[in-house]
């Protein structure tokens, strides 16, 4: 694995806001960056990263099967009370989940370490899916890359299929997809996966989680009265929980992507039980509650909001001191504690791979590069190559 200076093609803005990809520049700064390219040979993808995303993957549906049927691990997750028995039902019929997408570090050799796991809400996957299969055709077709090149990405083809296998499960039903307003970046996530719904021959339909309604009856509606009855969000539960409609959930039936039991895995309590269930896992790094005495094993350890995002409120320390923190909205909700595993630097930059997952397949990876050891909201997203 290593990284590869290249050159940009020059029509390349131009071409992205034809295909409506308008957040690749945000807050003035570059965020999607083809200055360089990683290059990865073809055992380090199927060894390295595809094998273990999926053993991960299944580890993780462990501690779901673990945690919805005890109240104590419940109330460490810090879910509700009221959402115990809807996250039960919720995996007990095994509602079917679309995607994921796991956060590994990985420096080419050795074993990937899990961060985290984006289990309910996971964004760039336009940019995975497809736009850098496009920036990998143009370059191969120019010259500038060997035709023999490839690339582990079969993101949009398996989302195609998932959303076409989701059809015959839901015969007739209109899919709503939904994000917030003022969030290009999510409201473009969300376009491309109504596309992909769309040629897998699925009826589609928009709404704004601000514009949402609840009828007489608790069910949910769009902004033509219409009832929602199956639905792609780009929110996560553990805002819906603490929404003033959480009390319609039960009354809505709606059938979610992603289904509520995805709450338990986008959670970083995760992390100490993942750790619990498997310890020394070679994928995985120690990690406790911030509350566990075991924490004190580590000298140097990185600590986490359950339910913090873009790396905001995330702190690390050495010998037990601070030396770095990202300021933020979270950490009331309690905090996890993980073994630090520096990601691995590039020239500059700290690389973070993120591998995905489509009905429990391993199905590509993004890497997202930042002059910080913590990945946050302005990190750059870069393609690769497969070449031998």
């Amino acid at each position: 694995m290593f990284r590869v200076s290249s050159t940009p093609r020059p029509n390349w803005k131009k071409l992205a806001d034809e295909y409506g990809f308008g957040f690749h520049t945000m807050y003035g700064e570059p965020y999607w960056d083809e200055s360089a390219y990683y290059q990865f040979t073809l055992k380090q993808i199927e060894e390295d990263l595809e094998t273990p995303t999926e053993e991960l993957h299944q580890m993780c549906l462990d501690v779901v099967d673990h945690v919805v049927k005890d109240e104590y691990w419940l109330k460490r997750f810090q879910i509700p009370q009221t959402r115990w028995q809807g996250i039960l039902d919720s995996w007990t019929a095994r509602e079917p989940s679309l995607y994921s997408r796991l956060d590994l570090a990985y420096n080419g050799s050795g074993n990937a370490k899990l961060y985290e796991n984006n289990a309910d809400t996971p964004t760039s996957v336009f940019e995975t899916g497809f736009w850098q299969w496009v920036w990998l055709e143009e370059m191969v077709n120019s010259g500038k890359i060997r035709r023999d090149a490839d690339q582990f990405n079969l993101l949009q083809d398996l989302l195609i299929n998932r959303f076409r296998d989701l059809g015959r499960r839901f015969p007739g039903k209109t899919l709503h997809f939904s994000c917030c307003r003022d969030t290009e970046e999510d409201r473009g996530t969300v376009q491309y996966m109504e596309d992909c719904a769309k040629e897998a021959g699925l009826a589609s339909a928009f709404v704004f989680i601000e514009d949402i309604g609840v009828d007489a009856k608790g069910q949910f509606t769009d902004c033509q009265d219409r009832i929602i009855d199956w639905m792609f969000k780009l929110y996560p539960w553990e805002f819906m929980f603490d929404e003033e409609y959480e009390k319609h959930l039960d009354t809505a039936n709606v059938n979610w992507m992603e289904p509520m039991w995805k709450s338990v895995i986008s959670n970083k309590a995760l992390l100490p039980m993942l750790w619990k269930l498997f310890p020394n896992h070679p994928n995985l790094l120690a990690s406790y509650f911030a509350d566990d005495p075991a924490r004190k094993s580590l000298s140097n350890f990185v600590v986490k909001p359950l339910f913090s995002r873009e790396g905001a409120n995330i702190s690390i320390f050495k010998d037990g001191k601070e030396t770095m923190a990202v300021d933020g909205p979270y950490g009331e909700e309690g905090m996890i504690v993980q073994a630090y595993h520096p990601l691995p630097k590039f020239g500059d930059n700290y690389t973070l791979i993120g591998s995905w997952l489509v009905d429990d397949k391993a199905a590509g990876i993004s890497i997202r590069e930042d002059a910080s050891l913590i990945t946050q909201d302005l990190s750059r997203y870069l393609p690769h190559i497969i070449l031998e």
